[in-house]
């Protein structure tokens, strides 16, 4: 008698476990400010799973979008494929994102602190950058202005510092927000090393370490001494549910998560 055997499943690289923890920080929500990349996989993979009922927003204009196939860029024609809505930036700035319809932004990062403060302008002095990143888009109004605000990005102490180069979209400043702003702030950061959440003080601390990774790797990759509970949470692994969505339709070619 033959035996069959399943193929193996490969585990989960850095990037696919920081994408599949993403997606289920969006259970329950409604609508969603998304950018192009691994904040784009994540979302789509909630809507897959956790979050039917989401409404993905895109910046050029786009409500309500099902993309169906991963976006080159914010705008790509894929996103326009069964949209509830398409509008040009300025209506939806305006009359979605200012107007405070948007329940919760998910913005990547080139650097991070411990406030959550983004930078994806410059690395080094803005007057003579060792490095020009893409810059703002429309990141610093939906950071502003969103309900919340979920982060994604890769993690090591060029990363994660204590003091960004350059705030290209405010977080929680120097700990506390200015009250006129109607966004509530960065509230979840993920990386491929585990989750991250901010006390009452606006300082991140870790939530939850990813499969494999210890709190010494934690510390190791961040730019400060980073405020590590007594208790630490341990993400659950990826469903193959998860795997098969994220490699078979949401990135096949492997682009942002190999």
């Amino acid at each position: 008698m033959t035996q069959v055997t399943t193929p193996e499943v490969a585990a989960p690289t850095p990037a696919e476990m920081m994408i599949v923890a993403s997606a289920r920080q969006l259970e329950g929500e409604r609508v969603c400010f998304v950018g192009i990349g691994p904040p784009n996989i994540a979302c789509n993979l909630a809507k897959r799973t956790v979050a039917p009922a989401i409404e993905l927003v895109y910046e050029a204009g786009v409500f309500g979008a099902n993309p169906q196939r991963l976006p080159l860029s914010i705008g790509d024609p894929t996103l326009v494929t069964g949209a509830l809505a398409v509008s040009n930036m300025f209506e939806l700035f305006g009359y979605y994102l200012q107007r405070g319809l948007v329940d919760v932004a998910f913005l990547g990062a080139s650097q991070i602190d411990r406030f959550g403060n983004i930078n994806t302008s410059v690395i080094g002095a803005y007057a003579s950058p060792k490095v020009r990143l893409p810059g703002s888009g429309g990141a610093c109004d939906i950071a502003i202005n969103a309900r919340k605000v979920f982060v994604i990005m890769p993690q090591s102490k060029r990363s994660f510092v204590e003091r960004v180069d350059f705030v290209t979209s405010p977080g929680h400043l120097a700990g506390k927000r200015p009250e006129t702003w109607p966004g509530g702030g960065p509230e979840v950061v993920v990386t491929g090393l585990g989750t991250y959440r901010f006390n009452e003080a606006g300082e991140m601390y870790l939530d939850s370490l990813h499969p494999g990774v210890t709190v010494e790797e934690v510390r190791a990759a961040a730019g400060w001494d980073m405020r590590i509970p007594s208790s630490v949470n341990e993400t659950s692994p990826p469903t193959d549910e998860e795997m098969h969505l994220i490699r078979k339709e949401l990135d096949p070619e492997g682009i942002y998560t190999r």
